[in-house]
């Protein structure tokens, strides 16, 4: 029907006939001449409608926004002074000799360059939305990651393999999708999470490589960077240590960044140990672009007589912290109570502060209710271990690890932000050597702090349940500019050690053969090591596009409660449905 897109009639095109197909953008009648901007996927191009084609013109006439057209004509240069810069079409319009309504178009309910426009109209009329050049942008980017993605595995010997939507339900991690079986009756099937064990077992059937961009289901709270269904660039390979593939990984990153937005990222990537993370940005995903640091000061608050430093600093799982930010003695008193608000989100019971005026003048020189808690010698090492300088102000947490490390971990950001202390640059980095295991208090039992596949460092089972809460993982994130963008590890390969992670997790032998069954099998049939990991593709696009959510860059996302409001899913299903599956509804008072 079209012989070109609108978006790509340039001056080459001059004095050439063309077809083209679209929705009109705008139209604009000037005294007798009609212009219409035409759009299609590839961008806008003008059309020129003159009296002396009565039958286009009259067509043209009638057009109005979003009607679907079909227009022929001659390409011609723009008269002088008219050209538009901003338009690759912009030097030159098309004088139209047919014009053919192929389709009519209501008023849209909402402007397709009104960037106001709510996120729930937006998400109701989805595909109304997508329509919009920064939406479409926004999906060609993506498009051609994935594209560039899976070049670079496809050179790198990777087989691209699909595995199962509909699997077994497991024990571990967020909740699990469920669809019930029609000819099981009472059985459930589960909507993967990942395709953790199916890309292990390809391991083990030889498969050496193995990629796939998956989808993958979590029914569980959402957040801006969180969807119930997302997809995932899934890895695995055979016979390849962490450095190696998180070498291999880090080059193909490298080569995104540079095919795509034309970035050089840095090489190598920095590493980073968990517990280096933790201790100095509160965070397992630091963002490195912003220059604030947290200051440990648990061994100077020790001996201090201000209990609520004290008691912090003395308890195992405690930590007294700071947290210095140049120049911030010029946040009012009004900002500071508002941070003091934000950081009881985290579980913060209150953020105490001192205003550096002169670090010289030592007590005299500091403004804040709790100097007059803290000795002259203390406070002296607070100033020389934060680095203060006149005009800093240092805030503090004193609470338990977790708390201070979430709450200031996330302050920093905040603050960060706010002041505007990021660098407008790129800062990925690997966060390495985690905990293998962490103690639920609540339910008094280790948990996996990744998942239970994962290889301990000590290749001893029985050094590692002498001591889970030492035992370090073989796992790997990659996190750019404050965000996990993909994580893995290497993978237990001896049966002994996985049924020994499953003892330690509480998993007996029982339910672990009823659950893993399969899995325990295969590895007594000469499992090779192997390892791998996933990256989150939804957040890795919306990075590289500068969106804040990954809705923005998914095609047909839910809203916060998991809801489509464009199909209205999900929905009631009708009783004969219910009773195909064997299940009847428990109606709620």
């Amino acid at each position: 029907m079209r012989s070109h897109y609108c978006g790509q009639v340039t001056e080459v095109f001059l004095d050439q006939d063309v077809t083209l197909c679209g929705w009109a953008h705008r139209r604009r009648d000037h005294g007798g001449v009609i212009f219409i901007d035409l759009r299609d996927r590839e961008g806008l191009v003008q059309i020129v409608i003159d009296p002396d084609t009565p039958d286009a013109f009259a067509n043209a006439e009638r057009v109005r926004n979003e009607y679907v057209l079909r227009v022929t004509g001659r390409v011609r240069r723009r008269p002088e002074g008219t050209e538009n810069p901003n338009l690759v079409t912009g030097a030159i319009e098309v004088l139209a000799r047919d014009v053919e309504i192929l389709n009519r178009s209501e008023p849209l309910p909402f402007q397709l360059d009104d960037d106001d426009t709510s996120e729930e109209v937006r998400l109701r009329y989805r595909y109304l939305d997508l329509r919009r050049p920064v939406m479409q942008e926004r999906l060609r980017l993506r498009t051609r990651v994935i594209s560039t993605l899976r070049h670079f595995l496809e050179q790198a010997g990777f087989l691209d393999i699909e595995t199962p939507m509909l699997t077994k339900a497991t024990p571990e991690g967020a909740r699990d999708y469920l669809v019930p079986s029609r000819t099981h009756p009472g059985s459930f099937f589960a909507l993967p999470q990942s395709p953790q064990l199916f890309k292990q077992l390809l391991m083990m059937a030889g498969m050496d490589r193995y990629y796939q961009v998956v989808r993958c289901f979590r029914d569980e709270d959402l957040r801006a960077d969180r969807q119930p269904e997302f997809t995932q660039l899934d890895i695995e390979t055979s016979f390849m240590d962490e450095q190696a593939i998180t070498d291999l990984m880090e080059a193909m990153i490298r080569q995104l960044f540079k095919d795509v937005l034309d970035v050089d990222l840095p090489h190598p990537f920095p590493r980073m140990p968990y517990d280096t993370a933790m201790q100095r940005y509160g965070s397992d995903k630091p963002d490195l672009r912003i220059p604030l640091e947290l200051t440990e000061l648990s061994d100077l608050m020790a001996g201090v007589e201000f209990k609520v430093f004290a008691s912090a600093a003395n308890d195992p799982n405690g930590r007294v912290a700071a947290l210095r930010v140049p120049d911030g003695g010029k946040l009012t008193r009004r900002e500071i109570d508002l941070y003091t608000e934000f950081v009881g989100r985290y579980g913060a019971k209150g953020l105490a502060y001192i205003k550096v005026n002169d670090v010289t003048a030592g007590r005299e020189g500091l403004q804040a209710p709790i100097v007059k808690f803290l000795p002259d010698e203390t406070l002296a090492k607070i100033l020389t271990r934060t680095g203060a300088e006149n005009g800093d102000l240092i805030f503090f947490g004193a609470d338990s690890t977790k708390v201070v490390n979430d709450a200031l971990g996330a302050l920093r950001l905040k603050v960060g932000h706010d002041l505007g202390l990021v660098k407008n640059d790129w800062a990925p980095l690997w966060v390495v050597n985690f905990p293998m295991f962490e103690w639920d208090e609540q339910d008094q039992r280790w948990n996996a702090l990744h998942h239970p596949f994962t290889a301990p460092r000590s290749d001893d089972p029985a050094e590692m349940r002498a001591n889970p809460g030492r035992c370090l993982s073989r796992a790997y994130d990659m996190v750019l500019n404050g965000s996990e963008i993909g994580g893995g590890s290497v993978r237990i390969h001896r049966q002994e050690m996985q049924s020994a992670v499953f003892d330690l997790l509480g998993i007996n032998p029982e339910e672990a053969r009823a659950k893993f069954g399969f899995l325990l099998d295969a590895l007594k049939f000469g499992c090779p090591p192997h390892g791998g990991l996933a990256f989150g593709l939804d957040r890795l696009v919306m990075l590289m596009v500068g969106a804040s959510s990954i809705r923005d860059v998914m095609a047909f996302p839910k809203t916060q409660s998991a809801a489509c409001l464009m199909t209205q899913a999900p929905a009631p299903v009708t009783e004969t449905q219910l009773r195909d599956l064997n299940i009847r509804l428990r109606r709620t008072p």
